[in-house]
């Protein structure tokens, strides 16, 4: 499995940008698919998930109501829609793939088998 993230760039406070990350070499329909970022000095933290299958989707406290991930079923294309963004959403973002787990926190980083390369994204005050 390929993830390949991209959509980054510069924007300033209080603009949107769309992440895409698009996948290849998967089979089936029953995985999760999830973005995570990560700030200099800062573990990586979850954002957002969504469950393949089905339309399950997850959202870090932080930015509830102003991020969504909507996803295209036909691309095998899932998206990170940022909105209102803020200085300190400035961060490299990730994606990550796995099958569904059983018992297992999709919000978690660990939870992901396959990652893409990150994509940054710098919100300017």
């Amino acid at each position: 499995v390929q993830l390949q993230a991209f959509g980054g760039g510069l924007v300033q406070a209080g603009g949107s940008l769309r992440l895409s990350c698009a996948a290849s070499g998967r089979t089936g329909t029953t995985y999760a698919m999830g973005w995570f970022r990560q700030a200099p000095g800062r573990d990586r933290e979850f954002v957002a998930a969504v469950i393949w299958s089905g339309w399950l989707t997850y959202y870090a406290d932080s930015v509830k109501g102003l991020f969504t991930i909507p996803k295209d079923n036909p691309k095998n294309t899932v998206y990170l829609q940022m909105n209102s963004l803020k200085p300190e959403d400035t961060a490299l973002y990730y994606c990550g793939s796995s099958p569904v787990k059983v018992g297992r926190r999709v919000t978690a980083a660990d939870y992901y088998d396959y990652w893409g390369q990150g994509t940054l994204v710098t919100v300017s005050s």
